[in-house]
């Protein structure tokens, strides 16, 4: 809700009009992303309300993201944690990658895990939509669902993200 208000605000402040999403969904408390099957599953209260097929992931979507610079989208339980309305990209849910065991493993090997992990729309200067697996890490979604989604998930919400 305070995500809503503030993107209200901040849209309010530009003399910009909201729009109201292209479909809405029920508030969202999980979601579930499935990589193989480019697939993110939400649920509201334990039950399946919506899924958004052809997901989009880094440009190295197999496996687990270890490192900043992999271009790989994370694995494991995490949560969102907040959003950004003045996004480089339409609308960004932040997921709350690295985990303690994220930094540890990464730290072990010398390296950074790397972080600013967002479920995202497209780029704000690209018409459409980007073919294939293009982001750092990242899951893009069309413009439409994240405009859904920014509505539907709270803050706190978990998200599953498995192979």
């Amino acid at each position: 809700m305070l995500r809503r208000i503030a993107a209200i605000a901040l849209m309010l402040a530009a003399g910009a009009a909201q729009a109201a999403p292209a479909f809405r969904l029920p508030e969202v408390d999980y979601i579930r992303v499935l990589k193989s099957a480019r697939q993110m599953q939400l649920y509201s209260n334990g039950q399946l309300v919506h899924v958004i097929d052809h997901i989009q992931l880094g440009d190295a979507p197999v496996g687990p993201k270890h490192f900043q610079g992999d271009e790989r989208t994370p694995e494991g339980r995490y949560s969102i944690d907040y959003g950004n309305p003045n996004s480089s990209y339409h609308l960004s849910l932040h997921i709350s990658y690295p985990s303690a065991s994220d930094v540890a493993f990464a730290n072990a090997q010398g390296r950074s895990p790397g972080g600013l992990i967002f479920i995202h729309g497209q780029p704000n200067d690209y018409a459409g939509r980007v073919p294939g697996d293009w982001t750092d890490g990242c899951i893009a979604v069309a413009d439409a669902e994240i405009e859904a989604l920014w509505e539907a998930v709270p803050d706190g919400a978990t998200i599953d993200i498995l192979p």
